[in-house]
């Protein structure tokens, strides 16, 4: 059983979908107690052999996360900074690596620290009053969790430097334009719509997802021709599993798989 170290992230296990609710009120901010937590929770889902998706979320209406509470930084402490910043480097790093499909379920303001988790995630689906931005450098900062990286991978570099440079913060409808979300929906229905599409990956083969998933991250590294060598590679490797048998012959049986994730 999945367990939380922290009551700021609330767990539930739905079939093999495991939800994620950022749970610290008012604005579900991120701090050295909910990063380590979310990281801890995460590794625990790599474990578990009936865990195929994740979906994160923010309780109340609002905010998904409003990221790091600044007061954390009002000092201008360093050392303070150079630990918040591996907290949330480690965090959304596992949360990237997670081996089966992540998906955020953007119910309200993901800004910062709140839309890099978001970006961490494979998929984003946000309700069509939410509101991202990654405002850093409004107050002297930039983003430490992925964001630089992570959103100009996402939206090409034109965006990415409109927002994080001109500050600038964009609604829902921008969002899925430019593919920083993969669908708007009405308000309230963004943890719905996440669950339908993770109850789509239960579908999938565990093995060859998780297969899939390390391939098309590794077109970040900027090496195609070594990608397509590891594609073949992986391919071949799929036959070490049962799930690639059962997968060919249900299809040949005509009948539904049944994934034993290995």
């Amino acid at each position: 059983m999945i367990t939380s170290p922290t009551d700021k992230l609330l767990l539930e296990q739905q079939g093999n979908t495991l939800v994620i609710t950022i749970n610290n009120p008012g604005a579900n901010t991120f701090d050295d107690e909910s990063l380590p937590g979310l990281k801890a929770v995460v590794e625990q889902a790599n474990a578990n052999k009936d865990i195929y998706a994740l979906v994160i979320t923010g309780s109340g209406e609002k905010f998904f996360s409003a990221g790091a509470d600044l007061k954390l930084f009002a000092s201008g402490d360093k050392a303070v900074a150079s630990t918040m910043s591996c907290h949330f480097g480690e965090a959304f790093e596992t949360l990237s690596e997670f081996r089966g499909v992540s998906i955020a379920a953007i119910n309200g303001y993901a800004m910062g620290g709140g839309l890099e988790c978001a970006l961490a995630c494979d998929l984003r689906i946000a309700e069509e009053h939410a509101q991202m931005a990654l405002p850093e450098a409004t107050v002297g900062l930039l983003p430490c969790g992925g964001g630089t990286q992570n959103l100009a991978w996402t939206v090409g570099e034109g965006w990415a430097k409109r927002m994080i440079l001109c500050g600038e913060r964009i609604d829902a409808s921008t969002a899925e334009r430019i593919g920083l979300v993969q669908e708007t929906v009405a308000k309230g229905e963004a943890l719905n719509h996440a669950l339908a599409l993770a109850a789509k990956v239960s579908k999938q083969s565990p093995p060859a997802v998780a297969a899939c998933k390390s391939l098309i991250q590794m077109a970040r590294d900027g090496d195609i021709n070594g990608a397509y060598a590891t594609e073949r590679e992986s391919f071949v490797k799929l036959f070490d599993t049962a799930d690639q048998s059962e997968g060919v012959n249900a299809f040949l049986d005509k009948r539904a798989p049944a994934w034993i994730n290995g």
